[in-house]
């Protein structure tokens, strides 16, 4: 990799969702860029609204000591999303972006944020902007990158309200419905699930019958088991028309009521799963991408994205992963272990014979 001369001035900012992480990946890009290449680094503020905007400031080293270990985004986010076309009218929002970019002088842009983020980086690419993208979300379902930053920090959320739940669960003798986040991927209840002790796992991926649910869960009472833990992915599969109308968790909670008899409530831990200090793990997976960033940076490899890949940090190309999601298999071997424990997804399948 042939490194550029010192002296680049790039931009970074944080787009899309919030999550634990963030303000270490930008710590991991500015101090790398500043103390090894002698970078000029420029704040963004507000996602790709901030560069519509021209609103920045400079990051120095002072700038980004102490926010390793504080959770949100010091340079704060948007969902704005520039190639976005309303009422099948081109938007100028990319052009002026573009613009925007070459007056600040920029020699690169590192763009952090999950799917919508990252294609939006990719389509910036591709109108010939330096680019890097660093992956991040609580869903997991970047594709490319063997795990994103935040999921970790979410899945300790989770497993520590399951655990709590546990408890007040057996006191009363109830079912209780965990609706946590994830549209069209359901690593976090999948894993929050087998790290908490649930019993019943409802994914995106595994279409399952309420029914099925209802019967395991009869069958636990029966046999003397006094409660249960069913973890229920946003995104899960449920009748279209009352889907716009009552989550998941509630959709759910209500069947298992009409069905068993059995006495049942919900918990929506909602943006809950978003929020605190980041764990070890993702403080130093996001400190590796921003570090990785700036080297990609520095060697003008621009157009890629950081991602982690038997625990290397490798780049992979932006197009590559643009307008692709990655989900869970239902042969993943973490569901084929889960059914050993007789877990529930709903679907008739069982790993006891």
């Amino acid at each position: 990799m042939k490194t550029k001369k010192r002296g680049m001035k790039i931009g970074i900012l944080t787009a899309g969702g919030d999550c634990p992480g963030l303000n270490a990946a930008i710590r991991g890009v500015g101090k790398t860029a500043i103390l090894k290449y002698g970078m000029q680094v420029l704040g963004i503020s507000s996602g790709f609204q901030g560069l519509l905007e021209m609103h920045y400031h400079e990051l120095t080293e002072n700038n980004l000591s102490g926010i390793l270990t504080l959770g949100g985004t010091i340079l704060g986010t948007s969902r704005e999303k520039p190639f976005r076309s309303e009422d099948g009218i081109e938007s100028a929002k990319p052009d002026k972006i573009i613009k925007n970019y070459r007056t600040l002088g920029l020699d690169g842009l590192v763009c952090i944020g999950g799917n919508g983020t990252l294609k939006t980086a990719s389509l910036l690419a591709h109108e010939g902007l330096n680019i890097i993208g660093i992956p991040k979300t609580i869903d997991n379902d970047v594709w490319g990158t063997d795990v994103t930053f935040g999921f970790d920090s979410a899945v300790n959320i989770i497993t520590d309200a399951l655990d709590r739940l546990h408890t007040t669960a057996n006191s009363h003798k109830r079912i209780m419905v965990v609706e946590v986040m994830g549209h069209s991927a359901g690593w976090l209840a999948l894993y929050s699930g087998l790290s908490g002790g649930g019993d019943v796992i409802l994914l995106p991926e595994i279409k399952f019958d309420i029914n099925i649910v209802c019967e395991y869960l009869l069958r636990r009472s029966r046999l003397g088991k006094p409660y249960s833990i069913v973890i229920a992915a946003e995104g899960i599969n449920i009748d279209k028309k009352k889907k716009k109308k009552i989550s998941a968790g509630h959709y759910i909670a209500k069947k298992i009521t009409k069905i068993t008899g059995l006495e049942t409530r919900e918990t929506i831990l909602g943006y809950l799963q978003r929020g605190g200090t980041p764990s070890p793990s993702d403080r130093i997976l996001a400190t590796r991408f921003g570090a990785c960033a700036v080297e990609l940076m520095a060697g003008e490899m621009f157009g890629q994205m950081t991602a982690l890949k038997d625990n290397l940090v490798v780049p992979v190309p932006l197009a590559d992963i643009a307008g692709k999601t990655r989900r869970v298999s239902p042969e993943d071997q973490l569901i084929k272990d889960a059914r050993l424990l007789d877990t529930c997804f709903g679907d008739g399948k069982t790993g006891i014979q």
